[in-house]
C-alpha cells in the first residue's frame, strides 16, 4: 500500500462540504479517491487541513494578516493534516486489496490505520494470499505493516503457488 506524492489526486463523491473556518472538507456518498495505481472508496471522508495563515514566522514574530495566504482545499493550497474515512473502506493498490470499517491517514507520520467495528474484520489480500485481523497499521515511508488480532489470533491464508520462486513439480 502506498501513495505517490508526485501524482495528482482525483476525488469524486455525491456531496462536498468545505468548512474553511474549521479547516475541514467533508465528502459524503460514494466517495472515490484515485492517485496513480491506488484507489480508495468509502461512504464518507473528512479531510483536515492546516491553516497556513496561523503559522508563526521563523523569527518568532507574528506574521502580518494576509487573507490570501489562508489555506483552502478549494484553491488547492491546503496542507493536509489527516484524513478520516468511514462507512466501509475499500482500498486497492497494485495487487493488494484491503477492506475495513474505518480508516485514518496521518500525513505527518505517514501512517495509515484501518480498523474494524465490533464483530467485523480488516481483510488484506495480495493476490490469493489473505490476512485477517482487527487493526492494520501501514507505515507508508517504510512499507512496514502491522496486523493486530481481534483478541484471538491473526489469521493468514497463503497460497504457495503465488510465490515468484515457486517451481512446478513434474
Amino acid at each position: 500500500m502506498k501513495l505517490s506524492n508526485d501524482q495528482p489526486i482525483q476525488i469524486e463523491s455525491d456531496k462536498l462540504e468545505i468548512h474553511d473556518q474549521e479547516h475541514t472538507a467533508l465528502f459524503t456518498g460514494n466517495v472515490k479517491v484515485v492517485q496513480g495505481t491506488t484507489t480508495m472508496q468509502s461512504g464518507k471522508m473528512t479531510v483536515y487541513y492546516k491553516d497556513k495563515a496561523a503559522k508563526p514566522a521563523a523569527d518568532g514574530a507574528q506574521p502580518a494578516a494576509q487573507p490570501e495566504k489562508s489555506a483552502s482545499l478549494a484553491s488547492g493550497s491546503a496542507d493536509i493534516d489527516k484524513i478520516l474515512v468511514t462507512d466501509k473502506v475499500y482500498l486497492v493498490s497494485g495487487t493488494q486489496t484491503a477492506t475495513a470499517d474505518d480508516g485514518n491517514f496521518d500525513m505527518a507520520s505517514q501512517t495509515f490505520i484501518l480498523t474494524a467495528d465490533q464483530g467485523n474484520k480488516v481483510i488484506l489480500s495480495d493476490g490469493p494470499n489473505v490476512f485477517t485481523g482487527c487493526k492494520l497499521t501501514v507505515h507508508m515511508q517504510t512499507g512496514q505493516a502491522e496486523l493486530e488480532s481481534c483478541g484471538g489470533r491473526v489469521q493468514i491464508q497463503l497460497d504457495p503457488k503465488s510465490q515468484p520462486n515457486a517451481q512446478k513439480q513434474n
